[in-house]
């Protein structure tokens, strides 16, 4: 996998032929995106590579920590993309480093809601487990899907989290033109 760290992103020249890809959810793009970048969501990425494959020489992978671009750049190297790479760290290294960014309404990180969910249906069944000790096995349930996401490096409880319309933004498919973005 090709990477590119934030510094080297923002000494790419103005104009380059390059194509910012922001493949989180269009809630989290919305809450704050670099400058020109475009929201594909790694889940309607497939549905987009006819494009993304005519849209630039080089294409930047950005998600929040690293995790979705390197998803994503394992499918557009299978859909024959060659100049792809993941920003390194993702939008916490480019935030961190300083480097501007477009700020929107501000909304829960992915990351943010998925561990607020686990640890919520983790202390409900505990609860619940006063009852019924049966509940324990809902408590055990989520830790193996934690256990698996940690070993897999996917995420579930993301998938479907990214789902709901809070993080759909206010945007109907604000992935629909990502080839009319791409220069920087």
């Amino acid at each position: 996998m090709t990477t590119i760290d934030a510094a080297a992103v923002r000494a790419l020249p103005t104009g380059a032929d390059v194509l910012l890809l922001d493949v989180r959810t269009p809630g989290e793009f919305e809450t704050a995106h670099l400058e020109h970048a475009v929201n594909v969501p790694l889940n309607r990425l497939d549905a987009h590579l006819p494009q993304l494959t005519a849209a630039a020489k080089r294409i930047i992978v950005i998600c929040q920590s690293g995790n979705r671009a390197a998803t994503a750049h394992t499918a557009l190297t299978a859909a024959g993309i060659t100049g792809a790479a993941v920003l390194v760290g993702g939008m916490n290294a480019w935030t961190a480093s300083g480097a501007p960014v477009i700020r929107g309404r501000q909304r829960w990180s992915l990351e943010r809601q998925v561990r607020l969910a686990a640890g919520l249906l983790v202390l409900g069944t505990v609860a619940l487990s006063l009852l019924t000790p049966w509940a324990l096995l809902a408590t055990a349930f989520v830790g193996a899907g934690l256990t698996f996401a940690g070993a897999t490096d996917t995420c579930m409880m993301g998938l479907l989290l990214a789902r709901l319309p809070y993080n759909q933004g206010d945007a109907a498919d604000p992935g629909a033109e990502p080839a009319r973005a791409c220069r920087r």
